[in-house]
């Protein structure tokens, strides 16, 4: 069944074809980004939520890194606050001045003592009026530390940051100095330096900060970042998401801050701060997108696949139902075909029946004109037996009156010969004159060639020719015996009419019999007459040497008598002969039978 639309020309076949590769094309692009981006969705969600997991593990180093940088210098306040000097000090306020001094030296010494080995910014040690009673540098108690010595003269310990008025970030521990047994008469401050603490962080490849309660980033490993946000400013962040629960920001903040990154915060309230972390996402994507290209890839191959097994399948199809169409086609044509073959096969049929009944009118029509040649001579045949018999029987009656039986039977015999003479002439021509319908079998070639000159007698005798003639015994052959009659009867009819004007007049006719199994029988008949004008055209119908209106034929004999030949499976050739004449020689195939029988015989 042909596939292709009805009303789908050839020409638009390429297009269409293009048109539907292309939309096949585009879906199977259009179907592996889908299947990319979904890929790349659950990926990115599976990555993030390990990612955030790393990252909070890296934010809590960060914070046990900060407060164990903070918690010596929380130890060394409650260390000094406990100091001996330091508490004579605050205790004995009432004492005389030169005790006092003594006692300032005392612990202005010590506090520097500590400074040095502690690497703290500075040690003040503060009464609880605000009188800076010692310090390490000197100095009065700094403003932004008043919230750390308010919460230590409550009688815990105090924390504090602020900058100074020289842009430094301190943080301040404030420890209470108790009296025994009562209250806090002062405190011991400890101010640090973030940059000493930021100073001995290793370089991590994320972002960590801490922020106040006003949102301002105090310490950070990225000194871009720090004392940012609050009221300095908002963070450099131009996007904020939530994905899977996770917060994901979109940053500008310069080179070494990624542009997208994984927030995560944890809150410090030992140091009244929290700590944030920016986790860089680039590793999270390339991870997402190496899965998701990995999954595509074998979707775009597996879809590629998909589309040239269909496409060669359609291909197939298509030309399956162009070569069904075309075999369709061609069987039409083809039926066709055969019907006018058949009818030509039908028309040569009839055509060659025609030819055959027409052959066979034709040699029925040289039979009879050969009779009618042969009709003078054949009534001189019949004539010359009646008159005998006629004195025969007269003397035989002569014979019986005077009683000499002996003498009248002899007559009687020779009437009875002359009667089986003219019964064999007759049956001879009556045979000759029928239709022969007789297939092909085994003839006497030497019997064949005694009837032909029995009836030709009557012209070989009145033409003045005499005939060699020896007949073989071993001379069988395949063949029809009357055609062969009519074939030897024409040649020697044909050599009659050559030799009229000749002076000598003799026809020879010979048998070669076959010596091996496959050699023919040869049958030569030769005459003494002119020969041959135009040998080359001698067995072409109509073609005779004869004057016009010489009443002796059209020119069909040769051409009958070759056709003759030829249907038995023999040859028939003529040509001139080197001592003059013509010489016919006729080969036919031996019956093998018959002669094996008379060789056996012989």
């Amino acid at each position: 069944m042909n596939t292709l639309a009805p009303h789908t020309s050839v020409d638009d076949l390429p297009a269409r074809a293009f048109k539907r590769r292309l939309i096949e094309v585009c879906s199977l692009v259009l179907m592996v980004a889908v299947i990319g981006a979904g890929v790349y969705a659950l990926a990115f969600r599976a990555e993030l939520d390990q990612a955030a997991a790393r990252a909070r593990a890296d934010l809590a180093l960060s914070t046990d890194r900060l407060r164990s940088g903070l918690g010596r210098y929380r130890e060394l306040s409650v260390f000094i606050a406990e100091h001996p000097t330091v508490l004579s000090l605050v205790l004995q306020s009432d004492a005389s001045d030169n005790t006092m001094s003594q006692m300032h030296t005392s612990a202005a010494l010590l506090l520097q003592s500590m400074a040095d080995k502690t690497g703290s910014q500075s040690l003040m040690l503060v009464s609880k009026s605000g009188l800076v009673l010692a310090s390490s540098e000197g100095g009065e108690l700094p403003h932004g530390a008043r919230a750390a010595f308010d919460r230590a003269m409550n009688g815990a310990l105090g924390v504090a940051h602020f900058v100074d008025v020289d842009g430094a970030r301190r943080f301040v521990y404030a420890a209470p100095v108790f009296k025994p047994g009562g209250a806090a008469h002062g405190a011991v401050l400890v101010s640090v330096d973030m940059e000493s603490i930021e100073w001995g962080w290793p370089a991590d490849p994320f972002a960590v900060y801490f922020t106040d309660t006003a949102d301002v980033i105090f310490v950070s490993n990225r000194t871009e970042l720090i004392l940012a946000g609050g009221s300095a400013g908002a963070l450099p962040v131009t996007r904020k998401r939530v994905i899977s629960g996770h917060d994901i920001w979109s940053m500008e903040a310069g080179p070494y801050i990624p542009a997208s990154v994984l927030h995560i915060r944890q809150p410090l309230p030992v140091v009244d701060m929290t700590g944030e972390l920016l986790y860089d996402l680039a590793p999270v994507r390339s991870i997402a997108g190496l899965q998701a290209g990995l999954v595509a890839a074998i979707a775009l191959a597996f879809g590629a696949f998909l589309v040239l097994a269909t496409e060669r399948r359609r291909t197939l199809s298509e030309a399956n139902a162009r070569l069904e169409a075309r075999v369709a086609t061609r069987t039409a044509d083809l039926e066709i075909a055969n019907r006018d073959l058949m009818r030509e096969v039908s028309e040569r049929e009839e055509a060659e029946a025609r030819l055959r009944r027409a052959q066979a009118d034709l040699v029925q029509a040289g039979k009879l004109s050969a009779l009618g040649e042969m009709s003078a001579g054949i009534s001189h045949e019949l004539n010359q037996p009646l008159m005998a018999i006629r004195s025969f029987s007269e003397n035989a009656q002569l014979f019986l009156e005077r009683g000499n039986t002996s003498k009248a039977g002899e007559n009687l015999g020779r009437i009875a010969e002359l009667s089986r003479r003219m019964g064999r002439i007759i049956k001879n021509l009556r045979s000759f004159a029928r239709q022969e319908n007789e297939a092909i079998s085994d003839v006497d070639l030497s019997a064949v060639v005694d009837a032909a000159l029995e009836m030709t007698t009557g012209k070989t005798s009145g033409a003045g020719v005499t005939v060699d003639w020896v007949p073989e015994r071993r001379a069988w052959v395949r063949g029809g015996d009357v055609r062969l009659q009519q074939v030897v009867m024409n040649l020697v009819s044909n050599a009659v009419d050559a030799m009229s004007d000749s002076d000598v007049r003799r026809i020879t006719i010979a048998i070669t019999p076959s010596n091996q199994p496959s050699d023919p029988v040869r049958l030569r008949i030769s005459d003494t007459g002119p020969g041959i004008l135009e040998p080359e055209k001698m067995f072409e119908p109509f073609y005779t040497t004869k004057e016009v209106g010489a009443a002796q034929g059209m020119g069909l004999g040769l051409s009958i008598s070759y056709g003759l030949i030829q249907s038995f499976g023999g040859s028939i050739r003529g040509s001139n002969a080197d001592a003059g004449g013509a010489s016919f020689v006729i080969e036919l195939p031996p019956a093998k039978s018959r002669n094996a029988a008379e060789e056996t015989l012989l």
